[in-house]
């Protein structure tokens, strides 16, 4: 008769996968690493040890043949052929607890200042987005402070939007104000790609020791490797899914779409994937809704989020901007004209749309922003005329109340960085304007 404890040492046996879980470099080309002799899935977190007995971690990104195709999440220096290369059975993870806030996390969750995180919860970098159907309906506005975008574009909680603009506009800056004034619990940024100066100056002038108090910064700068800054985005995700779970409002903003899909088309040309619309790989179109969905209202919590698109040569319809446009709840455009005219936030009105500010504002509301537009737009197609003196008043009535009017609501829309616009003082001062 067979004992208990043999057949418990028999289950345990049949449900031990006894695949190989070190292998050998073969080769490195380019950005990847190939390896043989060992099995693992996409995904999977393994070590290379190199010459040096240094260890460096990877990821498996695809398979050659019967090799693994790995890419460092470091310096390829000191790699050989023949280094030992051992798989953890396990994708990527962050550590989340309470104790991010006020914290500047590399692109892979570790604390940039070297101290340790305590936690023993993890979260997955790779989870997948809410159910549809077990997904909150947008119903509340969420005050931004910046009284272009709560007038005109206003925000729900749960909201995706995204923020379009050319270099040098103003996209850091404004989210450095939605970061400091948004009524949230929880910011989580994601800087990717960014140049090394620029993080120090966002946390502090932009962001401030107010924003940065409640505030959970990501960083992973242009000169790290391309997986590095992709995971980064991952990782400021999950760190906000981990307080959305926990039933917070939480602000998600990422800074930039374009250089996250920069470091995938370099992933996928690095493992041979075809490059597609202007050198973009097809991987870059999928990765971008894998990303972009799991923000959003859960039955828990929210998370709303504020993209920025850094537009190539201030073409709005370039493949990115318009992919990214299609998959979000509305967009905000920064124009350069404005900037120039020192219009600051650089929002170009006629240009932007929130996608649920019909559902949530008001009638008041919607009315006055309604009528502001039309005036704005009125103004701007006779722009010339008026600006010739070739314009006679009276000629035409609505012309003639967008000129009246045209100071009274750029002044209405221009804000500095360090005012902070109450909610409900914008809208009575936007729907008594024409009174």
């Amino acid at each position: 008769m067979i004992s208990l404890d043999f057949k418990k040492i028999m289950k345990k046996v049949s449900e031990t996968d006894f695949s190989f879980i070190e292998g050998r470099v073969k080769k490195v080309i380019g950005l990847t690493v190939e390896v043989e002799g060992m099995r693992a899935f996409v995904g999977e977190v393994c070590t290379i040890f190199n010459e040096k007995n240094r260890p460096i971690s990877c990821e498996v990104v695809g398979f050659k043949d019967d090799n693994v195709i790995l890419m460092p999440l470091g310096e390829l220096t000191g790699i050989s052929p023949g280094c030992k290369v051992i798989s953890a059975g396990k994708p990527l993870n962050v550590k989340c607890s309470e104790e991010l806030f006020g914290k500047v996390l590399d692109g892979l969750g570790n604390p940039i200042d070297g101290s340790e995180l305590k936690s023993n919860i993890e979260y997955s970098l790779e989870n997948e987005p809410p159910d549809p159907l077990k997904r909150e309906r947008i119903k509340n506005i969420l005050p931004t402070g910046v009284r272009a975008i709560d007038g005109f574009l206003t925000c729900g909680e749960g909201q995706r939007v995204g923020i379009f603009a050319g270099s040098g506009v103003g996209k850091s800056t404004t989210l450095g104000m939605i970061a400091k004034y948004a009524e949230a619990d929880v910011n989580v940024i994601a800087l990717i790609g960014e140049r090394g100066r620029e993080v120090r100056d966002f946390i502090e002038r932009d962001l401030g020791p107010e924003g940065m108090k409640k505030s959970i910064v990501v960083c992973a700068t242009s000169d790290k490797p391309a997986l590095v800054r992709l995971k980064g985005a991952f990782t400021a995700t999950a760190i906000a899914e981990y307080f959305r779970d926990k039933g917070k409002k939480v602000i998600l903003m990422m800074d930039s779409v374009t250089r996250f899909a920069m470091a995938q088309r370099e992933i996928g040309l690095a493992i041979g994937e075809p490059p597609a619309t202007k050198g973009y790989t097809p991987s870059v179109f999928a990765m971008l809704p894998k990303l972009m969905e799991r923000s959003g209202m859960s039955d828990k919590g929210s998370i709303t989020a504020f993209y920025t698109v850094l537009v190539d040569g201030d073409d709005f319809n370039e493949p990115i901007a318009d992919a990214v446009r299609g998959i979000l709840d509305g967009h905000i455009v920064l124009s350069r004209a404005l900037a120039a005219k020192n219009h600051f936030p650089a929002i170009d009105i006629l240009a932007s749309i929130s996608r649920l500010m019909s559902e949530i504002a008001s009638d008041d509301h919607k009315k006055a922003a309604s009528f502001a537009r039309d005036l704005l737009a009125t103004y701007k197609d006779s722009e010339d005329l008026i600006n010739l003196g070739a314009y006679v008043k009276g000629s035409n009535q609505k012309i003639d109340t967008a000129i009246t009017y045209n100071d009274v609501i750029n002044n209405f829309l221009k804000q500095g960085i360090r005012e902070n616009s109450n909610f409900k003082d914008s809208i009575i001062q936007l729907t008594q304007m024409f009174n």
